[in-house]
Order: structure tokens, then C-alpha cells, then sequence
């Protein structure tokens, strides 16, 4: 480690007027009611944020120790990455942790300019009559060009003293080996279905919301871990109904119902090729489905059907096949009747001896 280095750690990242805030501070929400629920209902505190106690825990003890390194969070939408970070600066920095941080997103120019200008520019300046470093949080960093990346890492081992990084991300094998090299990793995984479950509690018993059992495991199905996905259904089903069941679920985020994909399935594997083809038609028209979403629901009812096992092979590769071939801009009419033909082969598979 160099010098200079050396010397940035052993600096105090904590102002005093901020001392002692941050952790004290009990879950609490912001009140601003035309808030979307994702904002209205973001931890405050590294207490506050859903699960990923391993890592919330090794961020405080970087902290209280003031060795905070260079971060690179990881890991699919909605799991926690920028509400954990915003939570570490409140805690570093308390209620004025805005002027103490640089949050540049995807929607942001991020190229080369914006490194050797905007951020090179905030790292190199320190705040008047505070001590420590300052924060810059590049979310969604996965979406820099190489150019831009190569510029970043100078910045990074230049300006360690004055900042640290934070770098926020879906797909980790998309930042350059140098800057991952450069920071502590840390991946957020899909958040368990029980902890989305006890957030949506809070947020139902707050918002007073009226939903059914079936519409709750519908939501936290559909939810597959994305806390941000679940807390937006859930605000959009509240907002268009009275009363939100499984049926509503399904209804406002475009997806088929289970029953549906059910009698799909079964009229597939039994039913006459004309008479199945023109159900799967019908259906399409009136649900305003796409077949996309019939394949998806295929596959999942598929895992339930008792299949031999080279045709249960048989039928999981030629959907991937047709999935495939949907993505490449193929007919949907022609990938329909391939999976009439792939259900009603697999049928011939089954009771071949």
C-alpha cells in the first residue's frame, strides 16, 4: 500500500456534528405521501435493509474502525445494492450526506469526459473545515464503456486520500478486472421470499391495503426476490382496486394466470391439433397475452406434469429452442404451432414403450 494511501485510512470519515447519528435512528419512513412506495418505504438505516445481515455488519465494522475501502456491489435489480449505500453515507455523513456525495446513474453521461472532468473534479476538491473523505456512488456501472473504466481506475488510485468508490452493478464480469482488483467485493443475492414477505406486511399494514391470501403468494411469486418489483405491483394493484386478489395480480402486471396456462397445457397434450391451436388463439386474443408468456408459464406447469425422463429432455430443450428463436425476430404464429408439435411429441414419447 502506498503512502498515500496509508495516510487516507487513518484519517476520521466521520465529521464530529455527525458523530453518534445513524445507528441510534429507529426504522422510520418519509411521510411525503406522492412518493412511489420504493422511495416512501427505502431503509434509512444499514438496520433497515432486508436481509444481507453478513454484509451490512462488515460495512459498520469498516466503519467504526474508519478503514472503509473502495466497494463494488453486485448482484439482479432490486436486492438492496443503492439502499444500502445510501444508508452508509446517512450513517458516515447524517442528514447532510447529500453535499458530501457524487451519485452518477445510467441515465447519466458516463464516458470518458464525465471521468476526467465531473468526478476527477468532485475527488480532487475536499469539503471546507470537515476532515475524511468523500463518497462517489456510480450506480448501474455495468453500462461504462472500456475507455471510460480505464480513465476510472487512475482516478480511483489517485484520489484514495480525498474519496471513496462505490460501485454499484448488475453484471460483475462487465467491470474490468483492474477496478474489481481495487475494491472490496460484495454480492447481493436474491432476497428470500420470507423476508419480501415480512417488507410487504409493514407496507400493507401502513397503507391499509386490502389483499387476499392467494393475491399475497401470487404477489411474492411474481416478486422472485425483487423487493422493487413487489412494492410496485403491490402500489398498482392498490391503486386500480378495491379488493386485490391472485386474479388482479395477474391482471396488472400482464401475466397469465396459472389456471389459464393449466388449460393450455392440458388441452396441448389431449386435445386435437386444430381444436388446441385455435383454444391457444382464442386465449392470446382475449388475455392479450404474448407467447412468451405462455412458454414461461409451460415450463413451470411442466415441472409439475409426470414425464418420462428422456421426455421431459425432449420437451425443456425445445422450448429453449423456441424462446431461442423468438428473441431472433421469428414468426409467432409458426413458434405457436411448434409448441403445439413439441407438447404433442412429448405425449408420443411418453407412451412409446
Amino acid at each position: 500500500m502506498s503512502d498515500g494511501e496509508s495516510n487516507a485510512m487513518d484519517v476520521d470519515p466521520i465529521p464530529s456534528s455527525a458523530k453518534g447519528k445513524g445507528k441510534a435512528v429507529t426504522t422510520q419512513y418519509t411521510e411525503d405521501e406522492t412518493l412511489p412506495w420504493v422511495e416512501k418505504y427505502r431503509p434509512v438505516t444499514l438496520d433497515d435493509v432486508v436481509s444481507h445481515k453478513d454484509i451490512t455488519t462488515t460495512i459498520e465494522k469498516f466503519i467504526e474502525k474508519n478503514r472503509l475501502p473502495h466497494l463494488l456491489f453486485y448482484g439482479p435489480p432490486g436486492t438492496g445494492k443503492t439502499s444500502t449505500i445510501l444508508a452508509m453515507a446517512r450513517r458516515i455523513y447524517g442528514s447532510g450526506y447529500r453535499k458530501q456525495i457524487l451519485e452518477l446513474n445510467a441515465s447519466d453521461d458516463r464516458g470518458i469526459d464525465v471521468v476526467r472532468e465531473q468526478i476527477k473534479q468532485f475527488a480532487e476538491t475536499r469539503t471546507l473545515f470537515s476532515k475524511g473523505f468523500k463518497l462517489i456512488i456510480l450506480d448501474e456501472a455495468d453500462m461504462m464503456t472500456q475507455a471510460a473504466q480505464a480513465a476510472l481506475r487512475r482516478v480511483i488510485e489517485q484520489y484514495t486520500k480525498n474519496v471513496r468508490f462505490c460501485i454499484i452493478c448488475n453484471y460483475v464480469n462487465k467491470i474490468t478486472p483492474a477496478i474489481q482488483s481495487r475494491c472490496t467485493r460484495f454480492r447481493f443475492a436474491p432476497l428470500p421470499i420470507t423476508e419480501v414477505e415480512k417488507r410487504i406486511n409493514t407496507v400493507i399494514e401502513a397503507e391499509q391495503v386490502k389483499l387476499t391470501e392467494d393475491g399475497k403468494k401470487a404477489l411474492l411469486k411474481l416478486s422472485k426476490g425483487d423487493m422493487r418489483r413487489a412494492l410496485n405491483i403491490l402500489q398498482a394493484c392498490h391503486a386500480a382496486y378495491d379488493m386485490t386478489s391472485e386474479t388482479e395480480i395477474y391482471a396488472c402486471t400482464g401475466n397469465p394466470l396459472p389456471s389459464d396456462i393449466e388449460t393450455l397445457v392440458n388441452s396441448m397434450l389431449s386435445d386435437e391439433f386444430s381444436t388446441a391451436f385455435k383454444l391457444i388463439s382464442t386465449m392470446k386474443t382475449e388475455r392479450g397475452l404474448a407467447l412468451q408468456d405462455l412458454l414461461t408459464g409451460a415450463y413451470e406447469y411442466a415441472e409439475t406434469l409426470d414425464l418420462k425422463p428422456h421426455a421431459r429432455v425432449y420437451l425443456l430443450d425445445n422450448l429453449a429452442t423456441i424462446e431461442y428463436r423468438l428473441s431472433t425476430g421469428g414468426s409467432e404464429k409458426l413458434q405457436t404451432t411448434a409448441l403445439l408439435g413439441v407438447f404433442k411429441n412429448t405425449v408420443e414419447l411418453t407412451t412409446r414403450n
